[in-house]
């Protein structure tokens, strides 16, 4: 029986991928085998001894200590693309927002006042101080094409728009699934010196922090308008607000309030709804629950963002040796020497590294003793070892 312990609500539809006879799952339980959270800060937390994996029904980790848990030999999985298609969505509808002038026009028709003939008067009157322009044959560039970025890219193309996108770390994926009509940057300022609109779809890194400052702004095109629905600090929302009262900035939307932005003219701050829809909700609950089963069941990790992707096939009548460890010389070496000490045959064997991580499965034909696997961990350099019947 595995133990799971939920750090926030997580979908139901996920849940149910745990099935109850082998899973007991709570949001107060004592020695858990995995944690699943959506937005919990995990930083402080005392991590229980007895913790195999992490899940994190969405796509940033900012919230977890990945570092903490590498120390540790503890995977931390995640759901990159689960939601995708409403995070797609709502930069659309952000860049119909800004162009359009909504924020602002609603503002202006909720305070209409007197009898409908008079509210008719006012609107005609006051229509003119919200005119915009349309999508079609302006340019959005689209800093990271991953499974947001290629999707909000796609669409853009199928609403008429020329889109410039950056991203030195595609995949061969993700390369295939953009639309022929997106042109590919050689660098992010020649994304911002060429683009209408600019949407972000990054994950917040020194790297990536302020991405958007002062003397970007300064190259970017007269009446620009800004999307920021990946993570809080990409954008330097000072020098933004700061843009848009010269002029050089039509309009700033983002995920993201704060007393700066909420009150500036020709800013849209809501409420971090990137993620936010049920659909979206079910699908990283899903994927995540599923990574964490297949890998406290086989050891197979696939969506890890601190360990590699290992995948072996388990075959029939085999005991199962899971080994996290440092990356670093003689470790296959000494971990094949110990399992042939005891007389235990190695049926086949994967090792792959990550970083400064190597990951090992090793499927025996008999039984592990208690006693060879703690020789295992006792290596120097091993961080964690399992016995997977």
């Amino acid at each position: 029986m595995y133990k799971v312990l939920t750090l926030n609500n997580i979908s139901v539809a996920g849940l149910e991928k745990l099935p109850r006879e082998r899973y007991e799952v709570a949001s107060e339980i004592q020695h858990p085998d995995a944690i699943l959270l959506r937005s919990f800060k995990m930083h402080g937390m005392d991590i229980p001894g007895t913790l195999k994996a992490v899940g994190r029904a969405g796509a940033g980790v900012n919230n977890i200590p990945v570092d903490e848990m590498s120390k540790r030999g503890i995977p931390v999985f995640n759901a990159p693309g689960a939601n995708s298609n409403a995070v797609k969505e709502l930069v659309i509808a952000g860049m119909l927002i800004a162009c359009r002038n909504i924020g602002p026009a609603w503002d202006f028709a909720r305070g209409l006042e007197g009898a409908d003939a008079e509210i008719g008067k006012q609107v005609e009157a006051g229509k003119k101080n919200f005119g915009g322009y349309e999508l079609p044959g302006r340019t959005l560039g689209v800093i990271g094409l991953g499974a947001i970025g290629g999707r909000v890219a796609n669409a853009a193309i199928s609403l008429g728009m020329n889109v410039i996108g950056f991203d030195p770390g595609i995949t061969v994926e993700g390369a295939w699934a953009l639309d022929a009509g997106v042109r590919k940057a050689a660098s992010i300022d020649e994304v911002l010196t060429h683009s209408d609109f600019v949407t972000f779809h990054v994950p917040l890194v020194d790297a990536t922090r302020h991405l958007i400052n002062a003397d970007r702004l300064k190259r970017m095109r007269d009446g620009v308008v800004i999307l920021n629905f990946a993570r809080d600090g990409i954008v330097d929302d000072e020098a933004v607000v700061e843009a848009i009262a010269s002029g050089k900035v039509y309009g700033y939307v983002c995920d993201f309030p704060s007393n700066l932005l909420k009150d500036t003219p020709k800013v849209v701050t809501l409420p971090h709804l990137g993620a936010s829809t049920r659909e979206a909700e079910e699908n990283c609950a899903v994927m995540v629950a599923e990574q964490v089963r297949n890998y406290l069941e086989t050891g197979n990790i696939i969506n890890s963002v601190n360990f590699p992707e290992v995948i072996m096939p388990r075959a029939e009548n085999c005991y199962r040796l899971v080994v996290v460890n440092s990356n670093v010389p003689n470790m296959l070496g000494q971990i094949s020497t110990k399992l042939a000490d005891t007389g235990v045959n190695i049926h086949d064997m994967l090792n792959k590294s990550k970083g400064d991580l190597a990951y090992t499965l090793v499927d025996v034909d008999q039984a592990i003793p208690e006693s060879c696997a703690a020789d295992i961990e006792a290596i120097d350099g091993v961080l964690a070892v399992r016995v997977i019947d």
